[in-house]
């Protein structure tokens, strides 16, 4: 290679630079002109904030939760938005945008709001047909290219309190959205103290603050609104309306990634319910369930991509051996006290339970309603043949014992799918035949009678009451000869943690005990048997 070449070379990369540099100012220069902000270095969106999004989800975070989006999917109001060939779930939420106005590190959630300081409307589109792909990043099913419609105008916040907004969002000219920043189970000052904890909030800063309930999908042709206000105020501000249309795109996914996959469970979260995506389906804008009035969990059985159980191996040795009252105590540290499936028993002495809630719930007996819904694959027999390896089948039986809840038949179904178990606070028909099988059946006792005399099979999936208690799909159910308790799978792994070293503790007191030592402050431990303990173990 000669000099000369090696310095045209070197112009030419210069050049290429400058073009870049070039580029990138008028990318920023496009993005002040159309939103009247700094080009943002972060855009950070919000899982779950609104309490009547929350409901319609069936979870409640303890704390907020968060996924970026990139710069690139940024748009303007008037724009378009693709959904991609061979995709159908394409989703709105309309929402509150918040711009940083100045840096931020550190700040608590009582000043959070002082370095925020503009307001716009913002559509936070995604494709629920990647949401598998993504495994809960977001990267593919929320990043595409105009996935991020911002604007048309921000509204400065001096003098504007962070509980005086409003969203609102139209799809071809319905109001499906209303909803008020006031009703936020996290505030917008807790969400710039939270991220301010983890990373430094700079001029420009995009947070997209969560979504109200009535998010739904869009289909080729549809036009989306958002707008944002703040209507109790003087001059009621607004920014006006946020308007994508959807076009419909013409390129396929190639095989070198991973593809679009869709199931029931996706089809009818990204409709917002069972009962919006039938509605869709009689007006054809929706495909139908692939199996047809089994409810929006049996899909997980065909592929769910809700979040992977956090009952890991690691955490299953952790609680091997832990009794169920050493949970309960870790527990009720932290308020929860209603956490106790009462009145159940083993069908075998010794038997213990550790897996996930499926739930199955039955109504009081009316004739009109047992013969519509008991008949054929009813939701009993749906939820005994789609219970899946490592889950406790939870069934609400309104604490009834006089009927039979499970039979022979059911639990053996259960047991050859490889469940944990089955609860029911009601009763057990077939008993002895039960107590043959090895699944471990929590029950309120036996009973002869068959379906139909007590109950009604209604429903798969979804919140119930068991014996006092509330479960969700996905909750832990833990058993033990004590009872059975549920367990919130965001707490698992600390309850887990310290349940172990309780039981490490108390398996230590109990020795001392046994060999002629007084409770009297070594149950609890006083500080002298609590150095004793920490030099014998080593654990603090």
């Amino acid at each position: 290679m000669t000099l000369g070449n090696e310095a045209a070379l070197g112009n030419e990369a210069a050049l290429d630079q400058e073009l870049d540099q070039e580029l990138d100012t008028e990318f920023e220069d496009e993005i002040d002109n159309e939103f009247g902000i700094d080009m943002p270095g972060k855009i950070i969106a919000v899982h779950l904030n609104y309490p009547s999004r929350i409901a319609q989800r069936g979870r409640t975070p303890e704390f907020p939760s968060y996924f970026f989006k990139p710069a690139s999917s940024l748009a303007p109001t008037g724009g378009t938005v693709e959904r991609p060939a061979g995709t159908e779930l394409l989703a709105f939420e309309g929402e509150i945008a918040l711009v940083i106005g100045e840096t931020a590190r550190w700040v608590s959630p009582e000043d959070g709001w002082q370095y925020v300081s503009q307001v716009t409307a913002a559509n936070d589109l995604g494709l629920y047909d990647l949401r598998s792909a993504d495994k809960g990043s977001n990267v593919r099913n929320k990043g595409g290219d105009g996935y991020t419609p911002i604007g048309p105008v921000t509204i400065p916040t001096e003098g504007i309190g962070e509980g005086d907004w409003r969203v609102r969002t139209w799809v071809n000219g319905e109001l499906v959205q209303d909803d008020t920043s006031d009703t936020l189970k996290f505030p917008f000052g807790q969400l710039v103290a939270d991220l301010s904890q983890h990373m430094t909030l700079e001029p420009g800063d995009v947070i997209l603050t969560g979504t109200p309930a009535g998010s739904s999908v869009l289909l080729p042709g549809d036009v989306v609104e958002v707008e944002v206000d703040a209507p109790n105020v003087p001059g009621a501000p607004t920014t006006g309306r946020l308007v994508t249309t959807v076009t419909q795109g013409e390129t396929d996914f190639g095989d070198f990634g991973n593809r679009p996959a869709v199931n029931d469970l996706q089809r009818i979260e990204a409709w917002g319910s069972e009962e919006e995506h039938a509605a869709a389906v009689a007006a054809g804008r929706a495909t139908p369930l692939d199996a047809p009035d089994a409810g929006a969990s049996d899909a997980a059985t065909t592929g769910s991509t809700a979040p992977a159980s956090p009952l890991t191996p690691e955490i299953r040795e952790l609680l091997s051996g832990v009794a169920v009252a050493t949970v309960s105590a870790a527990l009720r540290k932290r308020g929860y006290t209603e956490i106790f499936i009462d009145g159940v028993y083993p069908n075998h002495e010794g038997d213990a339970i550790l897996g996930t809630a499926k739930t199955l719930r039955f109504i009081p007996f009316r004739p009109d309603l047992f013969k519509e819904h008991a008949g054929g694959f009813n939701a009993q027999k749906r939820a005994f043949d789609t219970v899946n390896e490592g889950e406790v089948l939870v069934v609400e039986a309104r604490g009834v014992p006089s009927t039979g809840t499970v039979g022979d038949v059911l639990a053996l179904r259960a047991q050859v799918r490889g469940a944990a178990g089955v609860v029911t606070d009601g009763g057990v028909r077939d008993f002895a035949a039960v107590q043959e099988f090895d699944i471990p059946v929590f029950s309120q006792g036996a009973h002869p009678s068959v379906l139909g005399r007590r109950h009604v099979p209604w429903e798969t999936d979804v919140t119930i009451a068991c014996g006092g208690a509330a479960v969700q799909p996905g909750d832990i159910i833990m058993g033990d000869r004590d009872g059975v308790i549920v367990i919130p799978p965001f707490l698992l792994a600390e309850v887990a943690a310290e349940a172990a070293a309780q039981e490490l503790e108390d398996g230590w007191v109990a020795d001392r005990v046994a060999e002629g030592h007084a409770v009297d402050g070594l149950f609890p431990m006083n500080a002298e048997w609590r150095a004793r303990y920490v030099a014998e173990t080593g654990r603090g």
